[in-house]
């Protein structure tokens, strides 16, 4: 096992913070991980995507069993997209080693951009939750699914960021959808990540300790959500979030 270094300190403490304000949204953190991880000059094919994807799983695994014990997760809804999500991952992280790293990224910072104006969009809209037909919902989830694990599993996000706007498009409240997304990303982010450690991508220290923090931050982020958030606010910063790291990257992409 490779020695303990400042970079694994920083990542880890780094990794806390995110996840406890990424699971207030149901989403594994993946959107700001894989940026972290390169900006700490670790490897983005080897490292910085299989580790993200560990990471959303643990994140949205440990919010999802808070969420839970809240009644906030509609499973019967979201398991269509989390099968789906769960079965093309693992092509997404096969065809991340064909896809250049330039490419990659213009794609990472593009999704993010569009998910941080999304969110800042709906931040001030009120819920008005309009449930569709379970017919509807299920063709709806099984496409959206399909999508999430892909392009998740390919950029190392886990794909939340894709599924909570969609969710509140289909009627779900703030809360019932970050909740049902964690169900959906759990599952979207082992596998496409059981399939990058299948082909030998992970670092063990640096992924235990930065699992660790990613479950105490995320226990405390869910926590907040379901007991003390509005919703309006979460959204806001997450769209802040998201578009300063959309922007950092487009950044570095001009500039070289």
């Amino acid at each position: 096992m490779e020695p303990l270094t400042s970079t694994h300190l920083i990542a880890t403490g780094l990794v806390f913070a995110v996840s406890a304000v990424f699971a207030m949204l149901g989403l594994g953190g993946g959107m700001l991980y894989v940026p972290l991880f390169k900006w700490l000059e670790l490897p983005l094919k080897t490292v910085a995507i299989p580790l993200g994807l560990l990471l959303n799983g643990v994140t949205s695994a440990s919010a999802l069993v808070r969420y839970a014990r809240e009644g906030l997760v509609d499973f019967r809804g979201g398991l269509p997209a989390a099968l789906s999500a769960m079965a093309l991952a693992p092509l997404g992280a096969h065809l991340t080693q064909f896809v250049p790293k330039d490419m990659l990224i213009g794609l990472f910072a593009a999704l993010t951009l569009l998910a941080g104006l999304r969110s800042l969009q709906t931040a001030s809209q009120n819920e008005t939750p309009v449930p569709m037909s379970p017919r509807r919902r299920m063709a709806i989830g099984l496409a959206l699914g399909s999508f999430e694990g892909f392009v998740g599993a390919l950029l190392g996000v886990g794909g939340g960021f894709i599924v909570a706007p969609v969710l509140m498009a289909m009627g779900y409240g703030a809360k019932q959808a970050a909740a049902t997304t964690a169900f959906i990303v759990t599952f979207a982010s082992i596998s496409g990540f059981l399939a990058h450690a299948a082909e030998g991508r992970i670092e063990p220290l640096l992924a235990v300790l930065t699992m660790l923090a990613a479950i105490m931050g995320s226990q405390l982020g869910a926590w907040f959500m379901a007991r003390r958030a509005k919703p309006g606010w979460v959204k806001r910063l997450y769209a802040v979030l998201l578009l300063g790291v959309a922007g950092k990257l487009l950044w570095d992409i001009f500039k070289t």
